[in-house]
């Protein structure tokens, strides 16, 4: 992959997932990274919530927090739009809730500050 990331959680710089696992990078405008799993430092609620806000108005979801810190960190779709229904199932992190650290030069960015390779889910 061009660009190797590890993605913390902004509260307590837990691992929550890596760029090897991201799969639609293209979502950014909206606010979130997609990967197609997370690591045991996530963990999800088991009842259902639903959206009242774009862009997850009339979704049904899961939430997404940080084992250690508690901070909510994204969600799992369960139930979507037409638009959003290739994510459904995926792990979708809050850029403004991770942390990026860029394994080529040692960095720490902002995930809002990092342009990811476009990634197909079928990729």
């Amino acid at each position: 992959p061009e660009l190797c990331a590890v993605f913390h959680c902004r509260g307590c710089w837990a691992v929550l997932a890596d760029s090897l696992q991201l799969c639609s990078p293209g979502t950014a405008r909206l606010g979130f990274l997609v990967c197609c799993r997370g690591t045991r430092d996530v963990v999800w609620e088991v009842s259902l919530l639903v959206g009242l806000e774009a862009p997850l108005l009339g979704c049904a979801y899961n939430a997404l927090s940080c084992r250690s810190c508690g901070l909510a960190v994204g969600f799992i779709l369960v139930s979507a739009p037409s638009d959003l229904a290739s994510i459904r199932g995926l792990f979708c992190f809050f850029k403004d809730r991770i942390i990026c650290y860029l394994l080529e030069n040692q960095m720490v960015i902002e995930a809002s500050k990092v342009d990811f390779p476009a990634v197909t889910l079928k990729e």
